[in-house]
């Protein structure tokens, strides 16, 4: 035989042809391959498969998947299911969540209310304070289940304004924002719910840890600088923005223009 002619092709090589064209495998015999003709037809052949495989890959990877609610899924899956309805926000609200769900994973998680920080997770930090019932409280500690039929009030609903007007922000963010109260600002929506709760405890005449006559009890109660430290001393701020944060709930707090403590330099 020529060292430039190929033999034949095997029995095997014909089965493989055959599963590859089965229409086109007499045609083809009739006129002749041999095996160099037949190995370039299945490179050929490979190569249009792999070109097939990867553009279902590249459509699959693409394509836009459909994720479940959060709120679907979070139902679907609870196995101590509790029923518990309160009012968010002003607006009523009503889900089914573990026994053991903190309020601030159902506010974070089953309600999209995202602006209560988890920080330490432990009742240290005070990034997860918000309001229930007028009294602020640390929603990493609180059981979502101990809240049925009560009012919370997170960050998201201090700020007033219907849809189509301008919002307007409650007098307490907007102190923040003059007196540079934030600086990460992880913690501000914790400070400004603590702070918002320290005022009415003021006005309810509540005492502190440095109230002078706890026996006589005062309402409502003139906070000093000393007043708002020990009574915001529950929430920290790791950027150290507490000059700040006390002129800001000074000047809420009586009413009147509290000279800025922060200097631009020029």
């Amino acid at each position: 035989m020529d060292e430039n002619e190929t033999p034949d092709l095997s029995d095997d090589e014909k089965k493989l042809f055959k599963d590859l064209m089965p229409e086109d495998l007499d045609e083809i015999l009739d006129t002749g391959v041999n095996r160099r003709h037949f190995l370039k037809l299945v490179t050929l052949a490979g190569g249009g498969i792999l070109a097939a495989q990867s553009a279902v890959a590249e459509q699959l990877f693409t394509k836009p998947i459909s994720v479940p609610a959060a709120a679907d899924v979070a139902s679907a899956t609870i196995e101590n299911g509790v029923n518990v309805a309160l009012k968010v926000n002003g607006t009523a609200r009503k889900l089914t969540v573990d026994s053991r769900m903190t309020l601030l994973d159902t506010l974070r998680e089953r309600l999209d209310l995202t602006g209560s920080k988890k920080g330490c997770d432990h009742g240290q930090c005070g990034a997860c304070t918000v309001i229930v019932d007028g009294q602020r409280v640390l929603s990493c500690l609180t059981l979502a289940a101990s809240c049925n039929g009560k009012t919370v009030q997170t960050i998201e609903g201090l700020a007033r304004g219907d849809a189509g007007s301008t919002v307007r922000l409650h007098p307490m963010q907007e102190a923040f924002l003059k007196h540079d109260g934030f600086q990460c600002g992880f913690c501000t929506p914790g400070q400004i719910c603590s702070a918002v709760a320290l005022l009415d405890e003021a006005k309810r005449g509540d005492a502190s840890y440095v109230t002078g006559n706890v026996r006589q009890k005062t309402a409502p109660v003139q906070l000093s600088t000393e007043e708002i430290r020990e009574r915001m001393s529950g929430n920290l701020c790791r950027c150290g923005a507490y000059p700040n944060i006390v002129a800001a709930i000074q000047e809420v707090h009586s009413g009147k223009p509290v000279e800025q403590t922060f200097r631009f330099s020029a």
